[in-house]
C-alpha cells in the first residue's frame, strides 16, 4: 500500500517555513508516494498551493500509515489526532518540550527529531540544525547592520573617508562562520571568539582574526576541555577588551539541549562604545548576553541589544528549500516503491529516533525529562 506523506501547516508564532517546497515534494512523489499538502502550508514561504503541481492540496485525513512532515513540532491537539504508528519528522525541540514528547509517547507515534541527527560526515546533508544556522548567521549580520548607526564598509567619499566597522562574532560554529563571512562581505573588520582549538583555521580562512585569550583549551580528540575558574576569568577579561572597541557583536554560542552560556556580562556591555549593537542569536535558549530579553530590543548605556527569535524564518523561502532537502536526504535511503522502511540499527536513524511503540527511546532525552 502506497504511503501518504502529509505536509503540515506550521502553527508556531512567527513561523513562515514549510517542510517541503514544490521541488522536493515532487521528488517524494517520484519515489512512489502520495503527497498531501495542507492548504496554504507554503504560503508564508512564498510557495502558493498552485506551485505544488500534481500534489494533493486538502485538509489532511490522518491514517496509521502516514508520514507526517513538519518544521516545528505540531500542537498537542494535532499530535492527538495522529494515528498510532504514524511517522512524524521535524524539529521537535525535545529537551524544551516535555509535553510534546509525552504526547508522542502516549499516541504511539514513531518520531524522528531532526535536531538529534548526529554530527557525522554521512549525515551532513541531513543536518537541519546546520542548514538553518546558515540562515541565522547571515540574517544576524543584516540585523546588526540595520540597527547600527554606522556603515559597515570603508568608504572614500568627497565628504571624507568612513572607517570600516569593527565586528566581533562570538562562536565559530555554522552560524558564527556564516556571520563572519557575511560581515566580511559587507566590508567590516571582523574578529571571532571561540574556545574550541580548531576554530582558528576556520576563522582565518574567512579573513577574520581569532581573539587570543591566552588560554589553551585544547583537550582530547580535538575538543575543548573544561576550563579552570582562573582560565574562565582570563578569557572574559580578554573578550572584554575586544568588545570595548567593537561596533557590532553577533553572538551565536549554543549548547544543544542546554541553556546557552552567558558570555557577555553587564559589565562588558557597560564598557562598550556608545551606539554599538549586540545581536544575541542564542536568545531563544537563554541568551549569551546577560541583558538580553527574548524577542525584544533593549537599550543599556547607549548599547542596543536585540534578542530575535525564529531567525531562520526571516528568509523562509531558502530556509524551507534547505530544510526540505534535509528531510529528503534523511528519508530517501529507506524508501522504495512508495514504502518507508526505517532501519533502526542505522546510526543516523538510531540517534534521531525520539519515540516508538509508546516509549521514549532516545536515552539522553529520556534522562533529561526525568530530572
Amino acid at each position: 500500500m502506497t504511503q501518504n506523506i502529509i505536509v503540515l501547516k506550521e502553527g508556531a508564532a512567527k513561523e513562515k517555513r514549510v517542510a517541503l517546497d514544490p521541488v522536493v515534494a515532487k521528488r517524494f512523489k517520484d519515489l512512489g508516494f502520495t503527497v498531501t499538502l495542507t492548504p496554504n502550508a507554503g504560503k508564508d514561504a512564498y510557495f502558493p498551493d498552485s506551485s505544488y503541481q500534481d500534489i494533493t492540496v486538502e485538509a489532511p485525513k490522518f491514517s496509521e500509515n502516514d508520514i507526517v512532515l513538519c518544521v516545528q513540532s505540531p500542537s498537542i491537539e494535532t499530535i492527538k489526532s495522529l494515528k498510532p504508528g504514524t511517522v512524524l519528522v521535524g524539529l521537535l525541540n525535545p529537551y524544551q518540550s516535555p509535553e510534546v514528547v509525552k504526547a508522542l509517547k502516549e499516541q504511539k507515534i514513531t518520531s524522528l527529531a531532526m535536531e538529534l541527527i548526529p554530527r557525522i560526515t554521512r549525515a551532513q546533508s541531513m543536518d537541519a540544525l546546520s542548514s538553518q544556522a546558515t540562515i541565522v548567521g547571515y540574517e544576524g549580520v543584516l540585523m546588526a547592520a540595520s540597527l547600527s548607526p554606522r556603515l559597515f564598509p570603508m568608504l572614500t567619499t568627497a565628504a571624507g573617508t568612513i572607517r570600516p566597522a569593527k565586528v566581533v562574532v562570538i562562536g565559530a560554529g555554522v552560524a558564527g562562520l556564516q556571520a563572519i563571512g557575511t560581515a566580511r562581505r559587507l566590508g567590516a573588520q571582523v574578529e571571532a571568539y571561540d574556545i574550541r582549538p580548531d576554530a582558528k583555521e576556520q576563522v582565518e580562512s574567512l579573513g577574520a582574526k581569532l581573539i587570543d585569550t591566552g588560554v589553551n583549551a585544547a583537550g582530547e580528540g580535538g575538543y575543548a576541555r573544561e576550563l579552570t575558574a582562573e582560565e574562565v576569568a582570563m578569557q572574559a577579561e580578554a573578550l572584554k577588551k575586544h568588545l570595548s572597541k567593537a561596533h557590532a557583536v553577533i553572538s551565536t554560542a549554543a549548547i544543544p539541549g542546554r541553556k546557552a552560556p552567558t558570555i557577555i556580562t553587564k559589565d562588558m556591555v557597560e564598557g562598550m562604545l556608545e551606539g554599538s549593537v549586540i545581536i544575541d542569536l542564542a536568545a531563544e535558549t537563554g541568551g549569551n548576553c546577560e541583558l538580553t530579553k527574548v524577542d525584544s530590543i533593549v537599550h543599556h548605556n547607549h548599547v542596543t541589544i536585540s534578542g530575535p527569535v525564529n531567525v531562520a524564518s526571516h528568509a523562509p523561502l531558502h530556509a524551507s528549500e534547505m530544510y526540505a532537502k534535509n528531510l529528503l536526504n534523511l528519508l530517501s535511503p529507506f524508501m522504495a516503491e512508495g514504502q518507508l522502511t526505517l532501519d533502526y540499527d542505522d546510526e543516523v536513524i538510531a540517534q534521531c529516533l525520539l519515540t516508538k511503540d509508546g516509549e521514549i527511546v532516545h536515552e539522553r532525552v529520556s534522562q533529561a525529562l526525568e530530572k
